[in-house]
């Protein structure tokens, strides 16, 4: 059947006014793309393939809505191929927006919305080490339900309230996770090869604090948890008290902190750097390059000695901070490999619907690229790990549901009785017993304010306090190297090796 001939129904005229108003859209928000594709990336072939793609897209469409067995809503197959365009791409970071999606934005934006509190990511391919396609716990936000519920970075939801996450798509996720405030959510957790546990959360508004501060005997302590428009100001309020107590160190934490604005980011470093580069955003469309510079000026000065606290939940604008003060040789870095987010997005709003694209990727001042790489400390410290028969006896205890049910009998439970608790409990399921106590204080901890930090069984804080107390600081932070120093060891050690 030759469709041509046939007279364009109502909906055909829709979307293809609808395909026009996208791309006349599109050049609009980018200046320069039109011109500067012509004349730089695309050739002539090129261009006659896009051509071609618009019209076979567009004879498809036709034919479906005209030919196919039953009535098809216009809207599904415009969302279906704007999801499908997006999916090709093959990152996590690029997808459709429908007009909810947008909303939550919004809402998020805002700082306000009814979820569990977890930033996660989902795989659009098959995962490199053959697990399934499940979601992926970036990091808790802190005091929120799911940080409150215990969940960690590196978890992975294998399924929520029935429903096994490597079947949905990320959209679908988000909208199972978010929903009314005071409504409950059942996931099951994975963690580790063996450890596997149902978590009901029960849903909040999600009001994310930005920063929070303490005195450390003499050190200042500085957890920056998302970057925010409002970051910079209490960042600054914080280090002003720091000021007030006579502050001679600084802890500045990241852990955890999966990044925010990339502006905020810049700012951050801002109270550190004097001038200089902090990071630079690299395009394929070259008025988009840009590099940032820090003001010739700082809040904390070049003689306070700087420690930057990472993690594997440390990911995007976080990455930024922790990279351009590895760099610029103005902090020294303690923890664990980053998470490795190195591309910047951009939101593109159409007719209520939109998406969200990744247009750049940033470079650190010594120009390296961190995506799907991260950023190593400069001096490792994990937290001890658990063997498989561990991971079995905390599957048990953690199933039995003893802590959290002691916590709530003795919600103001004396030293002696927690001691004492924990004891039985090392008795009981031969877990070593400073694994049982942070787990007895992590769920007091999730069930009022949590504190500012925990010296007791933080042993990343720990170490960063002791390189303090030391003297060594400076010896340490001399020999430290650059990103794109120890980039090109690692290419050297891969060439001798092959």
């Amino acid at each position: 059947m030759n469709i041509k001939h046939k007279k364009p129904s109502f909906a055909w005229v829709w979307i293809t006014a609808t395909v026009i108003f996208c791309i006349l859209f599109s050049f609009a928000l980018i200046p320069g793309v039109a011109a500067q594709g012509s004349a730089n990336t695309e050739t002539e072939n090129t261009q006659t393939q896009i051509r071609n793609y618009l019209n076979i897209m567009q004879n498809v469409y036709d034919f479906i809505i005209r030919g196919y067995v039953d009535e098809v809503d216009p809207r599904v197959l415009f969302e279906g191929a704007m999801n499908g365009m997006f999916e090709a791409l093959e990152d996590p970071y690029s997808v459709f927006l429908t007009e909810s999606d947008m909303k939550d934005m919004g809402d998020t934006t805002q700082g306000s919305f009814g979820g569990v509190g977890l930033n996660i990511t989902k795989p659009v391919t098959p995962r490199p080490d053959g697990k399934p396609m499940w979601v992926e716990v970036v990091s808790p936000i802190e005091d929120t339900p799911g940080w409150r519920a215990g969940i960690l970075p590196g978890d992975f939801i294998i399924d929520i309230d029935g429903v096994p996450t490597e079947t949905i798509s990320m959209d679908e996720v988000l909208g199972m996770l978010r929903g009314t405030p005071g409504e409950s959510v059942r996931i099951i957790i994975r963690r580790g090869e063996r450890l596997e546990f149902p978590v009901t959360i029960t849903r909040a508004v999600i009001e994310v604090p930005t920063v929070k501060h303490a005195m450390i005997g003499d050190t200042g302590y500085l957890k920056l948890i998302t970057f925010t428009p409002y970051s910079i100001e209490r960042a600054r309020d914080a280090i002003n008290d720091f000021q007030k107590n006579n502050y001679q160190s600084m802890i500045l934490d990241l852990r955890n902190n999966y990044g925010g604005r990339l502006d905020s980011a810049v700012e951050i470093a801002n109270l550190f750097l004097d001038g200089g580069l902090v990071v630079r955003i690299r395009s394929r469309i070259r008025t988009e390059n840009r590099d940032f510079n820090a003001n010739r000026s700082t809040l904390v000065p070049p003689d306070i000695p700087v420690i930057v606290l990472i993690n594997r939940g440390s990911a995007s604008a976080s990455e930024i901070v922790a990279g351009a003060l590895k760099d610029r040789g103005r902090a020294y870095l303690v923890g664990e490999n980053t998470f490795g987010k190195g591309s910047v997005q951009q939101v593109y709003p159409l007719s209520g619907v939109g998406f969200k694209m990744t247009t750049a990727r940033y470079f650190t001042p010594s120009d390296v690229n961190i995506d799907k790489i991260g950023i190593p400390p400069d001096h490792e410290i994990k937290f001890p790990e658990y063997t498989d028969e561990d991971a079995e006896k905390l599957n048990e205890l953690i199933n039995a549901n003893r802590i959290p049910r002691f916590v709530e009998q003795n919600p103001q439970a004396s030293a002696g009785m927690i001691d004492g608790f924990a004891q039985i409990l090392e008795r009981e399921y031969r877990l070593d017993l400073s694994l049982i106590k942070r787990m007895i204080r992590n769920e007091y901890n999730r069930t009022t304010f949590a504190p500012v930090y925990d010296l007791e069984y933080d042993v990343q804080l720990q170490e960063a306090i002791r390189i303090f107390r030391s003297g060594n600081y400076n010896n340490l932070l001399q020999n430290a190297k650059t990103l794109k120093t120890l980039q090109e060891e690692a290419e050297r050690n891969m060439a001798l090796s092959s």
